[in-house]
């Protein structure tokens, strides 16, 4: 049974005016000489500069001085290597110095695709049949390094979207990294990464079992500068500086729209992009409720599956995942605990679904298989498209199956609500696949999502066009309900 999709007349493309100011260091010796020739001007000719720079990038940024000044204060060292007195620097040459070690980067400049949706907590002074929502992005730029950005909207009776208007100036977060680290977890995560064992014992071996942040870079960096070092044990060192520098909160400011708040790569395990988050609004035993989103962090030779957490997409935690369930992408985390355990969807051996449960929400381990491909649409990979959705009927799963011409296509599953071990229905044929107008991006052949909700009676499904753009469409519940229930 074929069920009817709905597709809207709505596009989220990629909007090259959407920029962010990124530190810019172009190596220890040529910044020196940068900062060499910018020491040589007198204090006029410093101001005169600086200012022309601000006339042309201070409408473009929020507070970009601040901006210039945080990254004059990383190049420090370097300064105070030169024999410069830093401190006696003044405010404005400190300004102008930062502004050469920032540049412009232009966030979803190639795309933005594989959209989640989640509720918003502000549900206040709507029309009857309207939810205010907000959908997350994966965005790419220049590198193809991508992070995450914000839309937010209403949904009326009739489940056509009304976008709010972009903010003008991004805005990156504060952060603040994890200071303190307990032994055994640390290292029960560096195995799962698969970093080489006696590299770690070799660091790891005289800290105590609480240990600082400061200490074990200490430790790492000492060892970093033998330039005699065989590249396997650098990259296990790099790789233990990079867990730990995974565990960080980002803070936005107050006064920012929330299209104008990017999650923006932070640490080095996430260094090349924050990859496909997965965004569910999750309710608590006692009806508390918090958005977390899955994600993937990648580095360009590894990935790592972190969680990120809110209450009010202001203040965001991230941390990692942990255990043999934590592996590989395609982790999506059930919108509430089942038999008082959390749940959580994921794709550990690249192929099938599996279902793990767990008494925290960071560790996994134990995954059960609950799918394997079973249609010729879905023959190469199977995986899900977001958290799964409640109804009365069980647990609607959105699914994406890979066929012939690495074509990605989106199926649905529905599981018993007690026990989601247990397949109630799935749909034979692609519940959504590319039209012709659909195939050409930066990825041919495939329409993906991140997590879609329930309106009005109806599946709001957000999906990506070819890994560039982004629309969404909409199924009728009653229809795909008992499509799924007949196809048992």
């Amino acid at each position: 049974m074929r069920v009817s999709v709905t597709r809207k007349n709505i596009k989220f493309t990629p909007d090259s005016r959407r920029v962010v100011a990124r530190y810019f260091m172009n190596g220890d010796e040529r910044t020196q000489q940068m900062v060499g020739r910018i020491m040589i001007l007198d204090e006029k000719q410093v101001l005169v500069t600086l200012e022309q720079t601000l006339r042309e990038f201070a409408r473009r940024h929020r507070n970009i001085s601040s901006v210039f000044l945080k990254h004059c204060e990383k190049i420090k060292p370097l300064i105070v290597a030169m024999q410069i007195d830093y401190d006696a620097m003044s405010l404005n040459r400190k300004l102008l110095i930062g502004s050469y070690c920032t540049m412009e980067y232009a966030i979803e400049s190639a795309a933005i695709f594989n959209p989640s949706i989640v509720e918003d907590f502000d549900q206040s002074g709507l029309g009857a049949g309207e939810k205010r929502v907000i959908i997350s992005f994966r965005a790419t730029g220049e590198g193809h390094i991508s992070s995450i950005v914000f839309r937010r909207g209403i949904l009326d009776k009739n489940n056509d979207l009304q976008i709010m208007k972009n903010g003008n100036q991004i805005d990156k977060a504060e952060i603040e990294h994890k200071t303190l680290f307990n032994k055994d977890r640390f290292l029960t995560k560096l195995y799962e990464m698969h970093t080489t064992d006696k590299y770690i014992d070799q660091i790891m071996q005289d800290l105590p079992d609480e240990f600082e942040f400061v200490v074990l870079k200490n430790i790492v960096n000492t060892a970093l500068s033998d330039p005699s070092m065989r590249q396997e044990r650098r990259t296990a060192l790099e790789e233990i500086i990079w867990l730990a520098n995974s565990f960080y909160d980002l803070q936005f400011n107050h006064d920012s729209d929330i299209t104008e708040r990017v999650i923006f790569p932070i640490s080095d395990s996430e260094s090349r992009g924050i990859e496909d988050a997965r965004f569910v609004r999750f309710t608590d035993d006692d009806d508390s409720t918090r958005v977390m989103a899955t994600y993937t962090a990648y580095n360009g030779h590894a990935i790592l599956p972190k969680l990120i957490s809110t209450e009010d997409f202001y203040t965001f935690r991230v941390m990692p995942l942990h255990g043999a369930g934590a592996q590989n992408k395609n982790l999506a985390l059930f919108p509430r605990k089942i038999k008082g355990k959390y749940a959580m969807l994921s794709r550990i051996d690249g192929v099938n679904n599996y279902i793990m449960y767990s008494d925290r929400v960071t560790q996994w381990n134990t995954p059960i298989l609950l799918q394997e491909p079973k249609y010729p649409w879905e023959f190469t990979q199977l995986g899900n498209c977001g958290s799964p959705l409640w109804t009365e009927e069980g647990w609607l799963v959105i699914t994406h199956g890979v066929g012939t011409m690495r074509r990605y296509c989106i199926g649905a599953s529905l599981f018993d609500l007690d026990d989601p071990s247990k397949e109630i229905g799935r749909l034979e044929e692609p519940l959504l696949s590319p039209l012709e107008d659909e195939r050409e991006g930066y990825v041919p052949n495939v329409v993906y999502s991140c997590g879609a909700i329930i309106h009005n009676n109806s599946l709001v499904l957000p999906y990506a066009v070819s890994d560039y753009s982004s629309t969404y469409a909409v199924v009728d519940m009653t229809e795909l309900l008992e499509a799924l229930k007949k196809s048992k």
